[in-house]
């Protein structure tokens, strides 16, 4: 693993396109910090929004995994460029006449999107731990170190995501065609879904079906977590509206991306296999 790893790595440090991509990417999740300065004050009207309690403890963990699962995209950019600079390069026929085999050589794509998905997921974990203490009105270690499974739902979120985007560069060969793909298939589910629901109106029966779709069920490891604020709340009750929903990470939902992961790898694979390079 360590050295199928350190192979792609290598790879990585001489692209200066994904080297951007990733910093900017990185960049982006500290700016996460920057919610904590948005302040308004325009008369009467003053406006902080970490006052709202964004940075609480355990809120905090549901609203920055929320977030930072956002900006995945410029990751994927890196995941898919890396396969297809493969192809345009001639380096994956290197590769294997050097003698790694072709299941190593999706192993070491995948053992990438590991990394970068829990690379992510902790440097997320130290960006929320820094603005909940400092911001949080709750510090007690019980409170502090509950609803972590959001953490897990992110990592796993992005490792689904991602494995999405190796798929469809072993796929398709040609990054900006990849990703195209992705963005077409992703407007295709939501305009679906959206049909479905008006046709059902006041019923489950879309959700129902879509949450075994990949893109529904990536998002449905991480409930929006705007509602969920007490300020929100409020002024719900205030107007007759109830926003009591489930914003849990279910192990239903884990295991329908989980499954999603290991079909894309599998079929990376297979597609790989079957190719004459």
């Amino acid at each position: 693993m360590l050295r199928l790893l350190e192979i792609e790595f290598h790879k990585l440090r001489y692209s200066k396109a994904s080297k951007i991509l990733i910093i900017t990417y990185f960049v982006l999740l500290t700016c996460i910090a920057l919610f904590a300065s948005i302040k308004f004050d325009i008369g009467p009207i003053k406006f902080h929004l970490a006052e709202l309690g964004i940075f609480n403890f355990p809120y905090v963990w549901h609203f920055n995994t929320f977030v930072a699962g956002l900006l995945k995209f410029f990751l994927l950019l890196v995941i898919v460029s890396m396969v297809s600079n493969e192809y345009s390069n001639k380096t994956i026929k290197q590769n294997l006449i050097d003698g790694l085999s072709k299941k190593e050589f999706i192993l070491s794509k995948f053992y990438t999107v590991i990394a970068f998905s829990l690379i992510s997921t902790v440097f997320v974990f130290i960006v929320s731990l820094i603005l909940g203490l400092i911001y949080s009105s709750y510090k007690e270690p019980s409170i502090i170190f509950s609803d972590l499974e959001y953490l897990i739902a992110f990592f796993i979120k992005l490792v689904g995501f991602f494995s999405f985007g190796l798929f469809l560069g072993v796929l398709i060969k040609r990054s900006a065609f990849a990703v195209a793909t992705m963005i077409v298939l992703f407007f295709v589910e939501f305009i679906s879904y959206a049909i479905v629901s008006g046709y059902n109106r006041g019923t489950d029966v879309a959700d129902n079906i879509y949450q075994f779709l990949p893109f529904k069920s990536l998002w449905n490891l991480i409930d929006e977590p705007g509602s969920r604020l007490s300020a929100v709340q409020a002024v719900a009750q205030q107007v007759g509206e109830d926003l009591a929903y489930d914003y849990a990470v279910h192990w239903y939902e884990i295991a329908i991306v989980l499954g999603w992961t290991a079909l894309f790898i599998f079929l990376s694979y297979r597609l790989l296999k079957k190719r004459d390079l």
